[in-house]
């Protein structure tokens, strides 16, 4: 905080004059004059996949980092996300992390505020190609999924909670089944499944997976005979079909207290969209492999980093002051699933600098 509490004063004093793109002028640079570097070093985490993608931009400007800040960017596993924002003195400065688990960890704005979204959300539907069945729309899934089986993966998870917030959407009632057997014909029978299930010998009618899984399913099962194909975007069925807020990104409060620390990271994630455009593959594992736990496996191959597999993954920032009533809409809804699965952020939890 001493770091910190410097670059406010320089910005203060500098007048917070902004340089370039992203760099914030230093009174007289980042040398103290005896030869230290005063430049402020900020922790930034996110869970592997469609999360770390969205810092991709980030990781490449930092490899020349200019300003009086720099990021040193931590991919982690997605199952100990929460523990760097938690804590009597919690690790990350800005996170990554979802929505629902920001609500709930992090909504009374107390510690971290939100700066933004940034997926919108990476869950497909497949089905087999031996079955005459559509793909899902908003025109006919009421219809279409009654007396159907559907396997998701992560049931108790984002997947599964969110599927049953678009059941909700379009009255349509639901079960948990263990099998196929017997499926109740006026209601969709929910299968939880392991990644590994979805597959045509499971046998169910359809089945509910995120990047890269979804492509990779498809392309796994070509040369099978039932192989599976593409049966909609769960996105496009939620709201306005523009997707829903599913990852956040947060800052601690004590950061915020410069603006220049919050645009510098928000001006990265800006580019992001557009840098995912025109990433080369090779180039983009490397990067993510850079700033990934050791020994953790990857959660994309660099041949899973193409063109569809990236769009799917819907990359895409918004300021909060722009999706506050989106991001407490989609909230609200999932408690309404899931009690304890989330809270109702306060207004103070939105970063409005």
């Amino acid at each position: 905080m001493n770091k910190l509490f410097k670059g406010i004063v320089c910005a203060a004093m500098c007048g917070a004059a902004v340089v370039g793109t992203f760099g914030l002028a230093a009174c007289g640079g980042n040398d103290d004059g005896n030869g230290h570097d005063e430049r402020t070093t900020l922790s930034v985490y996110a869970p592997d996949g469609a999360p770390a993608l969205a810092l991709a931009n980030l990781i490449e400007g930092e490899k020349t980092p200019s300003g009086q800040y720099i990021f040193d960017t931590h991919i982690v596993d997605a199952n100990t996300i929460a523990t760097y924002v938690t804590g009597n003195d919690p690790k990350a400065d800005f996170c990554i992390l979802p929505s629902n688990a920001a609500g709930k960890l992090l909504g009374t704005g107390t510690t971290y505020q939100m700066l933004g979204t940034v997926t919108n959300g990476n869950l497909y539907f497949l089905t087999d190609t031996n079955k005459d069945l559509p793909a899902l729309t908003k025109e006919n899934l009421s219809s279409a999924l009654l007396g159907k089986t559907l396997g998701v993966i992560q049931y108790e998870n984002v997947p599964g909670l969110t599927l049953r917030v678009v059941l909700g959407e379009y009255d349509i009632p639901y079960q948990l089944a263990e099998n196929n057997d017997n499926p109740a014909a006026d209601k969709v029978n929910l299968r939880s499944l392991t990644p590994e299930q979805v597959v045509p010998a499971t046998g169910c009618d359809y089945y509910l997976c995120p990047e890269p899984a979804r492509t990779s399913k498809i392309g796994a099962t070509q040369s099978t005979p039932n192989p599976l194909r593409a049966a909609g975007s769960l996105q496009a069925l939620y709201g306005d079909g523009s997707g829903f807020p599913q990852a956040v990104l947060v800052a601690k409060k004590s950061v915020l207290a410069d603006k220049a620390a919050a645009d510098k990271v928000m001006t990265y994630l800006q580019g992001s969209e557009n840098y995912l455009k025109t990433a080369d593959a090779h180039t983009l594992s490397e990067l993510l492999a850079s700033k990934r736990t050791e020994g953790m496996d990857a959660a994309f191959k660099e041949a899973q980093l193409n063109a569809t597999v990236l769009e799917n993954c819907s990359v895409k920032f918004t300021k909060s002051v722009d999706c506050k009533t989106a991001v407490i809409d989609f909230l609200t809804k999932y408690k309404a699933v899931s009690d304890t699965a989330t809270n109702i952020p306060a207004d103070a939890f939105f970063y409005i600098g």
